[in-house]
């Protein structure tokens, strides 16, 4: 399985995140010159070679009308910077900058739900609705061309797993538009919850929010390296200096074993059925789907005397088992119930929400090893069948080719 892990023993930021997955590239120059090229002139992002605690690696610059973008905690007051240079943009704002972009509907979708997540954190924070939240340094130009440049990186690097270190947050105060505040910064910390984190003993803001978004939205495990065959590494550089090397590092490779979460253990119920009409077969489908089942079917089979009957299946967790076992026995005239327990491998999935002819659609991913599937949900394609009039098979051929 091809997976990518990021050390981030010292903290992340967007440009780091970035550099450090720049690094994993076959084509570099061909890369940077995609992204110069989506980008206004005003606009201007490279990639140069830089060295922390003697370790070679790429830095990130982004700058805006010829002028670079500092971090600004209270440890590093020389490379504060100036508040006036950043417009106030909502949410609604930072999308139809990133839709204005030509990037893909991949890049786009991934790029405006990093933000999403940054705007629900703050929307926490401060106590006000999403539409209501307005970015300061956040919703820099700065800032979207980091996380639009990640997303890109993820899609050229297209990782099937993607695991990272627990995330050193540092400590202390950073100075931002609402006053001093302690490190980890109030949003950095919601959008960190369920992420294992620690202070570190560096006084300085090591994790940004939109580093803590991107690790988020990108991450499916965090935990330490797993075994893998590495086949790359990267180093990505952050502006700050420290006695200690100041980078993310990204490991690419092949991880020959399946990851825990695709493996788990299941419980499967059977009872064979003679007298009962197909609606009550149905009706207790149902009730046991209701009940936490993770599947029910039905097969035919013949019993003795040839009556012509139905195995009842079910597959459960292991921990349901009993109790999906007295819902079978209370809604099938059955008088037991088999139970027996299965190690299983599945694959992993999750659903990514995409832009398309002015809408979304939901794309349901499933990856195991070298094979790959996807799939749109149904709901989305029937929807939009409806609204044009149209076939399923027509809608899912259109919106198809509508995300390539």
């Amino acid at each position: 399985m091809r997976t990518l892990y990021l050390e981030c023993g010292m903290g992340a930021a967007g440009d780091m995140i970035c550099a450090a997955l720049f690094e994993l590239v076959d084509d570099k120059r061909s890369f940077a010159d995609k992204i110069t090229s989506i980008f206004p002139d005003f606009i201007s992002i490279s990639f140069e070679s830089a060295e922390t605690c003697g370790i070679l690696g790429t830095r990130m610059r982004v700058c805006i009308h010829g002028q670079e973008e500092h971090s600004h905690d209270t440890n590093h007051r020389p490379h504060e910077r100036n508040e006036h240079h950043h417009e106030h943009r909502s949410l609604a704002d930072i999308e139809e900058i990133i839709d204005s972009l030509d990037v893909s509907p991949r890049v786009k979708g991934d790029a405006k739900a990093v933000y999403t997540l940054i705007a629900e954190a703050e929307s926490a924070v401060h106590g006000r609705s999403v539409s209501q939240v307005h970015f300061h340094e956040l919703g820099a130009i700065d800032a979207v061309a980091d996380v639009v440049t990640a997303s890109m990186l993820f899609e050229q690097i297209n990782p099937q797993r993607v695991i990272v270190s627990p995330v050193c947050v540092g400590k202390g105060y950073v100075k931002c538009a609402h006053g001093m505040l302690p490190v980890p910064a109030p949003a950095t910390a919601r959008l960190l919850q369920d992420i294992p984190i620690y202070a570190g003993d560096i006084e300085s803001e090591l994790c940004t929010p939109t580093g803590a978004a991107l690790l988020k939205h990108f991450a499916g495990e965090f935990s330490s390296m797993p075994t893998m065959r590495v086949s790359c590494v990267g180093c990505g550089i952050g502006s700050k200096r420290f006695e200690r090397a100041n980078c993310v590092r990204s490991f690419l490779g092949e991880d020959g074993n399946p990851p825990e979460s695709c493996r788990d253990s299941v419980a499967e119920l059977r009872c064979n059925i003679d007298d009962m009409t197909g609606e009550a077969v149905s009706f207790a489908a149902q009730a046991l789907l209701s009940g936490g089942a993770l599947d029910v079917y039905t097969i035919p089979i013949t019993m003795k005397k040839g009556r012509p009957a139905y195995m009842l299946c079910v597959i459960c967790g292991r921990d349901d088992a009993e109790k999906l076992a007295h819902l079978m026995l209370k809604h099938t005239s059955t008088l037991g119930v088999r139970i027996s327990f299965s190690e299983r491998l599945v694959m992993e999935r999750h659903t990514e929400t995409r832009p398309v002819f002015g809408g979304n659609v939901r794309l349901k991913r499933a990856a195991l090893g070298d094979i790959e599937r996807s799939k749109l949900e149904y709901d989305d394609v029937a929807e939009f069948a409806k609204a044009n009039d149209i076939s399923y098979a027509s809608a899912y051929d259109t919106l198809t080719d509508g995300l390539r």
